[in-house]
């Protein structure tokens, strides 16, 4: 990595740290754009060259996010079938505290601040929209379907509808204030036995996945 490209990245994280603290401390819709450019130190298109929105500061890695579940189907191993390279990403998320899953005390504060934030809540819908979006381009490009097959796009909703119940669940219960590792143990078992489930009529999409692809 090159120098400027460094910088870049240093000034991003900045940029998102300062506007955490700020959102945290009054609450994402009483903070302005302006507020966070002064307190970092930059100019207000400065932020808005690194963040063009408000919740793009927010959610910086939103767009992490959005690709993941794609991802996984994609270079999922040749053995594997769709639901099941999501459960085994989903269970090794949970075994290694990924961040993206939210599972510790510190994602408390986030998931208020979202709680109270209709803007928040409303973005937070948007990227779970474009993550099921993208899982079902995935999905739709590994079966070969055509344009007007709508079967890609109605079992990415099964497979990224029993995703986004998962987390939804993680943070209800870290908001709650549960011990991290009771929710673990809760939610592993119902990430096993609801991705179970779906396996059983799931696993042969694409025609011969979890045998070959």
């Amino acid at each position: 990595m090159g120098l400027r490209e460094l910088k870049k990245q240093q000034t991003r994280a900045a940029l998102s740290d300062t506007a955490m603290g700020l959102f945290v401390e009054r609450g994402f819709d009483r903070v302005a754009v302006a507020e966070v450019a002064r307190a970092a130190g930059v100019s207000v298109n400065t932020v808005f060259n690194y963040f063009p929105t408000k919740e793009d500061l927010f959610f910086d890695r939103q767009a992490e996010v959005e690709a993941h579940l794609a991802e996984v189907v994609r270079n999922r191993p040749d053995d594997s079938s769709a639901a099941g390279a999501v459960c085994a990403d989903l269970l090794a998320g949970l075994e290694r505290n990924e961040p993206t899953l939210a599972l510790s005390a510190e994602a408390r504060t986030f998931w208020r601040v979202v709680a109270d934030s209709p803007a928040l809540q409303a973005r937070g819908r948007e990227i779970a929209e474009r993550s099921e979006a993208a899982l079902a381009a995935a999905l739709a490009e590994e079966s070969a379907a055509g344009p007007g097959d709508p079967l890609p796009a109605v079992l990415a909703g099964a497979i990224a509808g029993a995703h986004r119940a998962v987390t939804a669940e993680i943070r209800r219960r870290v908001v709650a204030g549960e011990p991290e590792e009771s929710i673990r143990g809760a939610v592993t078992g119902a990430v096993e036995r609801a991705f179970a489930l779906l396996r059983s009529g799931l696993d042969c999409f694409p025609e011969g996945a979890g045998n070959s692809r």
